[in-house]
């Protein structure tokens, strides 16, 4: 595991964007009001909610994971009720740009969803990926169950024990509030039907492609 992520993070950190790169936040128009959705109830899928920076380049490297079945942008952990984009944005709101994963534990297990999300982020970095600075952006894991926590906790402390990171990682592991509000429409599936947006082709492509060659074990057919 730990030579993967040697693998994966070294050629990564070499594509991250200067400050002079439009952030994910800077390159959209004011949204709708949101909707609160709650976390899905079904007894054979599981759910995990994740933020590693703007929601769009954890969106694209788990939409191609084999096992999950379903991912969507969107906001939690904040307090202000509907948040708006623009309002996330502010880093006023207390919510981070996070992904809801829906996947099927018989396929994907929750050791192989962590191992992507910590490979395909910088963890180490405090609320910051890249060009992208706030608040908004940090990296989080939200626990829906006792289960998630143990498994998240124990991943994160063997990383760090392990010299994985050459700095201690910054990811909160924090109990879901049972509010996720669902981005707008324009964010959903945003690299898949945006590939020519300049984000996408000098933030989101490198990792994907990345993604793709050291996870090609694990990669939908």
């Amino acid at each position: 595991m730990m030579n993967r992520f040697k693998k994966f993070l070294l050629p990564l950190f070499t594509l991250l964007i200067p400050a002079l790169l439009q952030a994910c936040g800077q390159t959209n128009p004011t949204p709708p009001n949101m909707t609160v959705d709650q976390e899905p109830q079904n007894n054979q899928n599981d759910t995990i909610i994740l933020g590693a920076g703007c929601f769009w380049c954890i969106e694209a490297v788990f939409q191609e994971l084999n096992g999950v079945l379903k991912v969507e942008s969107g906001y939690t952990g904040g307090q202000t009720k509907n948040p708006t984009y623009k309002e996330v944005c502010t880093g006023m709101t207390g919510h981070a740009e996070v992904a809801r994963i829906t996947y099927d534990p018989k396929v994907v297990s929750m050791d192989d969803i962590l191992e992507v999300f910590w490979q395909t982020h910088d963890p180490t970095t405090l609320n910051r990926q890249g060009a992208d600075v706030g608040s908004q952006y940090r990296s989080a894991v939200y626990y829906i169950n006792d289960e998630q926590k143990r498994i998240a906790e124990g991943y994160k402390a063997k990383l760090d024990v392990s010299g994985a990171f050459e700095k201690p990682i910054v990811t909160e592991i924090t109990e879901f509030d049972g509010k996720f509000y669902v981005a707008e429409d324009y964010h959903q599936n945003y690299y898949s039907q945006n590939p020519e947006q300049g984000y996408c082709r000098m933030v989101i492509k490198p990792k994907v492609d990345k993604f793709r060659k050291v996870f090609q074990d694990k990669l939908k057919n």
